[in-house]
């Protein structure tokens, strides 16, 4: 096991093991004690008590959190000619079709979300391969596989974020940025916890929201106390 630095011996000793922090004390703690020399993104995970293997307790969705991510995303809009202009003004990053399908399949894959129309799907299906592991793949669930191009572009670059939860049945998402002010961290990680709460599979049984950790790129988790959401 590596050996701990001295930051980060420091940062394990202002964490109180036994404690489950609130949304604000779990936020103003994590800034604290984030030490990167980059604006390290503050994450969450939340362990749900659902099976992912039954589909009826499959819990997958999008959210918008109220500050943003802080991250410029990156957008590639794959549409017909008639959608371009509306693409661009929305301020996808990159608008087109043909080229772009080209230069995925020859592995370019430089953008974080893709949003096409119904009618480009199909297009897209041999790239799957590509697409998929990366996260990429356009879904009408998450809102990138619509006719109104303009809005989706929109609110993914005002803060919309997709999450899925993982085959242990916990949930990641990123939610913003340590340079962000504590009530903005805790504004977005509420946002994402309360939309979590109101899509409870009716099928789960017993406790849902089992355990919720915060950290920052490179320090430990902070455990938050579930009744404070």
């Amino acid at each position: 096991m590596a050996k701990l630095t001295k930051k980060q011996k420091e940062a394990h000793a202002k964490i109180d093991r036994e404690k489950l922090y609130s949304l604000e004390e779990g936020s103003a703690l994590i800034k604290e004690i984030t030490n990167t020399k980059f604006d390290a993104s503050i994450d969450l995970a939340v362990r749900l008590g659902v099976d992912p293997r039954k589909a009826n307790q499959m819990v997958r969705g999008v959210v918008t959190l109220p500050h943003g991510t802080g991250k410029d995303v990156k957008v590639l809009a794959l549409v017909t000619p008639d959608k371009e202009a509306e693409a661009k003004e929305a301020g996808a990053d990159y608008v087109g079709l043909d080229e772009y399908l080209t230069k995925i399949k020859g592995g370019w894959t430089d953008v974080d979300v893709i949003i096409t129309m119904p009618s480009v799907m199909g297009k897209l299906g041999p790239l799957g391969r590509v697409l998929g592991p990366r996260g990429l793949m356009p879904n009408p669930k998450t809102g990138t596989v619509t006719m109104d191009v303009a809005k989706a572009v929109s609110e993914v670059k005002a803060g919309k974020i997709d999450f899925k939860v993982d085959k242990t049945g916990i949930v990641h998402a990123a939610i913003g940025k340590a340079s962000f002010p504590v009530d903005k961290i805790a504004g977005n990680a509420k946002e994402l916890l309360e939309t979590l709460n109101k899509m409870k599979p009716s099928s789960a049984k017993g406790v849902y929201m089992k355990s919720i950790f915060m950290s920052s790129t490179m320090s430990p988790s902070v455990q938050l106390d579930p009744k404070t959401v």
